[in-house]
């Protein structure tokens, strides 16, 4: 008998009994079911029993939070339910039949980007770093930059470029690959068809600005003429590409022999998807993407600025609640192609700031109350470091009053930061770290909105849990 097994007895009922689940699988701390009726999962009696630290449900999955015991906890659970676990992508497939049309399209952008965040992340660090040695006059009295006072400096804010550019201007490389690892068609034709989007014969995106029109080569066929456009950067025409790709190789995988399929269907994927990327969807991805960030752009630039920046950071956290954030990762793309920043991911970070902050809150209201601290500590430590989910749903709603209070914190910051024009170079980490891929000039105003961040939600959460004794 394991060590929790009588309390998977008990979770086993709580969840709807073995009927009732779909899959099963889990993370480092959650076990994520797909339950086959979610409304036949008792919510109080779950979270009452002693191992677990909240519920929540996500993307069609019913979490239950257990800590870093849940592995332990995980094994126990199907020895008693008598069932076989699966594998996350299994459970997320399985999970889809319970979800909208729209939280499936944000669940697929979620998962397309998803192994692209640690490399993104790392691009921008390296340009905010490149940007403090390079931008920021720190020697001989405030003169001189590290870069132009130092060999040593110089080389290595050009040596470092070599990564920023790999990441960011070869982005629609990395887009379509992690297309066709989702969709399970050929990875490696993935990584060519990107490849042919950022190509040195073609002209670099950012230089098709300061181009006549005349100017711009072209591949001429006679009856057709096709700009060389490459898409360094670029966010719509890479996913549009990939899904090209990936649909078309099905297609021609299911009415291919099979005894040819190995040359027909490669040549004919790629063949046709690079065609329809460079002469039809590429010039369509590029003006959505170009309208979208533009509008993005307008609104945070106008005289109303300010609204929306209040609107956004008040809203961000009950959007990262129904999944609908995921959509971010792309606007923020495109801003920086074609604005040379984002003002949006500024915003995101200090709205995890203020989840964070609304924990900590709950951690100095609580510190008496030891159940309640094994979930608040690492939630808060997540939380500053850029992951909200365990703050969001293991504290924050639990209560009620933190998340909302952190909202109004989060509104206030993004006011400041907006106001002030702060703008990223690239999506960094999304918690505290998050200054250091803020542009050098903007790091110090950042500096008060995350202030703002950490104050406002602490001092409201506390008067409001002190009113409701909470403890």
């Amino acid at each position: 008998m394991g060590k929790y097994t009588e309390e998977s007895k008990q979770l086993l009922e709580y969840v709807g009994g073995r009927e009732n689940i779909a899959a099963i699988t889990h993370c480092v701390t959650r076990l994520r079911f797909v339950l086959k009726d979610p409304s036949k999962a008792q919510k109080e009696a779950i979270e009452s029993l002693p191992t677990v630290k909240g519920t929540f449900t996500q993307a069609g999955q019913y979490q239950v939070i257990i800590g870093n015991v849940v592995s332990t906890y995980y094994n126990d659970f199907v020895a008693v339910a008598g069932i076989e676990g699966v594998s996350k992508d299994a459970a997320k497939q399985a999970a889809k039949e319970n979800q909208t049309g729209l939280q499936r399209l944000m669940s697929n952008l979620a998962e397309i980007f998803a192994p692209l965040i640690p490399a993104i992340i790392v691009g921008g660090l390296i340009l905010g770093f490149r940007n403090i040695i390079g931008e920021i006059n720190l020697l001989e009295g405030g003169t001189k930059t590290l870069v132009e006072a130092s060999q040593f400096w110089a080389g290595m804010y050009s040596f470092l470029w070599l990564i920023g550019e790999a990441v960011f201007h070869f982005l629609p490389v990395c887009i379509v690959w992690s297309i066709t690892r989702k969709m399970g068609t050929t990875q490696a034709l993935g990584i060519v068809l990107g490849i042919t989007l950022v190509s040195p014969q073609l002209l670099n995106a950012y230089g098709v600005a300061g181009t006549a029109a005349a100017d711009i080569p072209q591949w001429n066929f006679g009856f057709l003429q096709v700009d060389m456009i490459g898409y360094q950067a670029q966010v719509l025409p890479a996913i549009l590409a990939g899904f090209t790709l990936a649909y078309l190789e099905r297609f021609f995988r299911k009415i291919c022999p099979a005894v040819i399929s190995m040359i027909v269907v490669p040549f004919l994927a790629l063949l046709t998807s690079v065609i329809v990327a460079h002469g039809i969807l590429g010039p369509i991805g590029w003006k959505i993407g170009s309208v979208i960030s533009e509008l993005v752009n307008t609104g945070l630039t106008s005289s109303f600025k300010g609204i929306f920046a209040g609107v956004f950071g008040f809203l961000y956290a009950p959007l990262v609640i129904t999944g609908l954030h995921h959509m971010s990762n792309a606007i923020d793309m495109q801003l920086i192609a074609d604005f040379g920043g984002t003002t949006l991911w500024p915003m995101i970070a200090l709205s995890n700031i203020a989840q964070g902050s609304a924990v900590l809150a709950m951690i100095f209201l609580q510190k008496r109350n030891q159940q309640a601290k094994e979930v608040a500590v690492p939630s808060c430590i997540s939380c500053y470091l850029g992951v909200t989910e365990p703050a969001i749903f293991g504290v924050n709603l639990k209560y009620g009053f933190p998340f909302v209070c952190a909202m109004i914190g989060s509104a206030v910051a993004a006011v400041i930061s907006v106001g002030f024009g702060v703008k990223a170079n690239a999506i960094g980490v999304g918690g505290l770290p998050g200054i250091l891929s803020i542009q050098p000039q903007y790091m110090g105003i950042f500096a008060v909105a995350m202030a703002a961040a950490i104050a406002i939600p602490f001092v409201l959460t506390c008067i409001v849990g002190k009113k409701k004794n909470v403890a």
